[in-house]
């Protein structure tokens, strides 16, 4: 596809996204933006959120993991199946009981305002790191396949796909999203099976040739067992995988506010079932496609793309599927998947900072009923803006898989609310609230220092995802140092 083509084929899509946010967005009230009025079909959420939870990172970066890692990462996803459960049944009864706009609110309820106050700022620093995660991969592709022709800068780049997402949720906010949410994981799903059905057709294979495939063989070995001391041993991966769904779903705002804008906790908790289960199949169908992306590219001797000298297997999946000699249909649904995936993530990820800042942080619903709609209006430009800053950086310092350090990152940054959370769950203990944000900086700082220790000097044990656990752990730790038993 020339770039011409691809920019029209993008303003159509948005031109529909566009026009649901026109019907979506009708009331322009926060309490449509922040919680779709609790009227939100389980159903739908459910389906939406398959595409949230994978992003533009499943879409590109899974598959480009396979030549590296092999089925290793199925490992995490079946830790993510029980992480689900916890959310379903521990974490959802007490959301809806306190009927919270914000999650972080727990946390004022049961230890105080400060502790309130670090719960959101780790969501915060979290979520904008995340968020610029995702844009970044259907930012570079872009920007490869499209804007260099044209001679456009990165930054115009990253700051026009910020724009069209700000288009249409600054009305309808998360209502909005639950319904372009829908629609986008139709496209990446179909995407999917579009680009497995027609890679394998072109290798002259059918579905089950292909898995009965000796160059499959190479690719597929999904459980690692042999030494503990590895990343990618089994058990380091499934518990990373269970208190990474915590965190990143359960911990999460942005996850979290569209479960809370189901009509009942049973609603709910049917949408994080249905949701759990379907992930698993299709985020196996992505490690199928890496591994049919690689066999391909070596029948056909494609090499690995490279950006900025260096070599990046996130970009093999766009240059097979634009360049690499196949249908224009493959083309075509590879880009209506990317731009779903991408941006039914990156949507939320705004919207759901937007209503953190405000709620946490600005106490919107305290100020002045006439000031409150304006005030966030200003605060979704003003996360806009920070997005596009946070990408263009992500240029420069990123040189590794992005679904990789997106999951190192979240073991710094998710830990801290993993210790508070469970700690005032699981202890009925009382804290001194001012001490909080010293223990969740100091659990920080040590487990950036245990995570950087060289693996010669720990045995050759390379510290992988349990590293959220190790900073959860050491945060619970910290939070009983500082606390006393309850007199009630």
């Amino acid at each position: 596809m020339t770039a011409t083509q691809i920019l029209l084929l993008i303003a159509a899509y948005f031109g529909v996204l566009i026009l649901i946010s026109y019907f979506t967005g009708k009331e322009d009230s926060n309490d449509a933006f922040f919680k779709a009025n609790k009227s939100a079909p389980w159903y739908l959420v459910a389906f939406g959120m398959i595409g949230a939870s994978l992003s533009g990172v499943t879409f590109i970066s899974v598959p480009g993991w396979v030549a590296g890692s092999q089925f290793s990462y199925m490992q995490v996803v079946f830790g993510y199946l029980v992480g689900y459960l916890v959310i379903a049944f521990v974490l959802m009864p007490i959301y809806y009981r306190l009927n919270v706009i914000s999650i972080y609110q727990y946390l004022e309820s049961r230890f105080g305002t400060v502790s309130y106050k670090t719960g959101a700022f780790f969501f915060f620093i979290s979520r904008v790191l995340g968020a610029a995660f995702r844009l970044y991969l259907i930012a570079i592709v872009l920007q490869k396949f499209v804007f260099d022709a044209y001679g456009i800068p990165f930054v115009v780049t990253v700051s026009i796909s910020i724009l069209l997402i700000w288009l249409y949720t600054f009305k309808g906010g998360i209502k909005t999203i639950i319904w372009t949410d829908t629609l986008q994981t139709l496209f990446m799903l179909t995407a999917l099976v579009v680009a497995v059905y027609l890679i394998t057709d072109e290798l002259n294979w059918s579905f089950a040739d292909f898995l009965a495939s000796e160059e499959l063989t190479k690719y597929n070995k999904i459980m690692f067992t042999d030494s503990i001391l590895a990343k990618n041993h089994f058990i380091k991966s499934f518990l990373g995988g269970m208190f990474i769904a915590i965190c990143m779903t359960g911990l999460d705002q942005d996850m979290m506010q569209k479960n809370l804008s189901c009509k009942t906790l049973k609603d709910a908790q049917k949408n994080m079932l249905s949701f759990a289960s379907v992930l698993i199949v299709v985020n196996f169908v992505f490690l199928l496609l890496g591994a049919l992306l690689f066999i391909y590219a070596e029948k056909h001797n494609i090499a690995t793309p490279m950006l900025d000298g260096k070599v990046k297997t996130d970009l093999l999946f766009p240059e097979i599927a634009l360049n690499g000699g196949l249908s224009i249909s493959l083309a075509i649904f590879f880009l209506l998947g990317l731009i779903a995936a991408a941006y039914s993530s990156a949507d939320s990820a705004l919207t759901s900072l937007t209503t953190s800042f405000c709620v946490d942080f600005l106490g919107i619903e305290k100020r002045e009923i006439n000031t409150q709609k304006s005030l966030r209006k200003r605060i979704h430009i003003l996360m806009s803006v920070l997005l596009v800053i946070v990408i263009v950086i992500f240029k420069y310092v990123l040189d590794s898989n992005v679904i990789d350090n997106l999951l190192k990152v979240a073991g710094y940054t998710y830990g801290p609310l993993l210790g508070l959370f469970a700690f005032g769950i699981f202890t009925k203990r009382i804290i001194k609230d001012k001490l909080v944000w010293v223990v969740a900086l100091t659990a920080l700082a040590l487990s950036f220092i245990i995570g950087n220790i060289p693996t010669e000097n720990i045995g050759g044990y390379i510290i992988g995802y349990e590293l959220l656990i190790i900073n959860g752990l050491l945060t619970f730790i910290g939070l009983f140092l500082i606390s006393k038993k309850s007199e009630a």
